[in-house]
């Protein structure tokens, strides 16, 4: 079980530093080709309580805000992208929970729990961002059936919960489920060009029935989507992470400046300026990543250089978490629209 590690933003994020460098960096390629992330890095992230990043002190958790997080993130992420995306997952399960009523089945199950990371959860919802549904929700007796696809969840058999969004009509079904495969439940590993070790799913799901009392909230999807356009600073936090260790590798360059501009553009935007520091962190990204390959050379494409998994992990970052603003504003940095500016 996780101890309760109360840490102030500059200690933990000192602690993630050291992590980062210290051990992370160092087995990253092992974990590249493992197939799965290992526990023992996961628990590292436990002991230092970084489960607990999401969520406020009176569940057990660190009690940071947002602009407080990106640092951790980036760093843990220029340590070693599969551990932390893997993590990472863990903060929209850890979040609800804690916001749901005290006394309630959810927050008496897994509030304190994830919070502390003595249980582990991921996400199912990068599907609702699709043009075309494809896991709804339909109302049945004290509770919902799901049928469908969730085609991306991250962690699957190192998670005990997984955060799952569901169509009816126009809202949102929220549910945190237990992550256990059963008849109506079932995944289909996919095989990723980077960041495969964090062993993502697709989870199937057939009428598989879920209680009243396991539903986080029932939301309006145009309120859902404008609370989460306000969430997209987080995923820029892993690229200028993966971006920063190629740097770092590469040596002093124009690009340092680069990073560091787009790093405090990103942080400081407001939610209509989002989507432009996004593209503009993911442009950097790809072209620090490929300085570093070019630089190196030959070996930078043999699976004992960090510089192909780091360029890899780039183009993974280009595409996750990524919006229609955001897709446009890679293509139009990478030549491949007309600019509007």
């Amino acid at each position: 079980m996780g101890a309760v590690i109360r840490r102030g933003a500059e200690d933990l994020l000192a602690a993630a530093r050291v992590l980062a460098d210290g051990v992370l960096f160092e087995r990253a390629l092992d974990v590249d080709a493992a197939g799965s992330v290992p526990e023992h890095n996961l628990d590292l992230l436990r002991d230092a309580g970084f489960y607990g990043l999401w969520t406020p002190h009176d569940v057990g958790g660190c009690g940071l805000d947002e602009l407080e997080r990106l640092p951790i993130l980036e760093a843990l992420a220029g340590g070693c992208l599969t551990t932390a995306f893997t993590w990472a997952q863990h903060g929209g399960g850890s979040a609800n929970a804690a916001r749901t009523p005290p006394g309630s089945v959810l927050h008496e199950r897994w509030a304190r729990a994830l919070a502390t990371g003595e249980r582990r959860s991921g996400v199912a919802f990068a599907h609702v961002l699709r043009p075309e549904p494809c896991l709804f929700a339909e109302r049945a007796g004290d509770g919902w059936l799901l049928r469908g696809v969730a085609p991306f969840v991250t962690g699957w058999g190192h998670i005990d919960a997984v955060l799952v969004a569901a169509h009816d009509a126009d809202r949102l079904v929220w549910m945190l489920i237990p992550a256990n495969e059963a008849r109506t439940l079932t995944s289909r590993r996919l095989r990723l060009a980077a960041v495969d070790s964090s062993v993502t799913v697709e989870m199937h799901f057939d009428s598989h029935a879920v209680g009243d009392d396991h539903v986080v909230e029932v939301i309006g999807y145009g309120e859902w989507l404008a609370l989460y356009r306000l969430g997209l600073r987080t995923n820029g936090a892993l690229m200028l992470g993966v971006a920063s260790r190629a740097l770092t590798l590469l040596g002093p360059s124009p690009l340092d400046a680069e990073v560091d501009a787009a790093r405090e553009a990103l942080h400081a935007a407001d939610v209509d300026e989002m989507a432009e520091c996004r593209a503009q962190v993911g442009y950097v990204g790809i072209r620090a990543t490929s300085a570093l390959v070019s630089a190196v050379g030959g070996r930078a494409i043999t699976v004992a250089h960090h510089a192909q998994r780091l360029a890899r992990e780039a183009l993974f970052l280009l595409v996750q978490g990524q919006t229609a603003e955001i897709r446009a504003g890679h293509l139009r940095r990478l030549g491949a629209t007309e600019s509007k500016h």
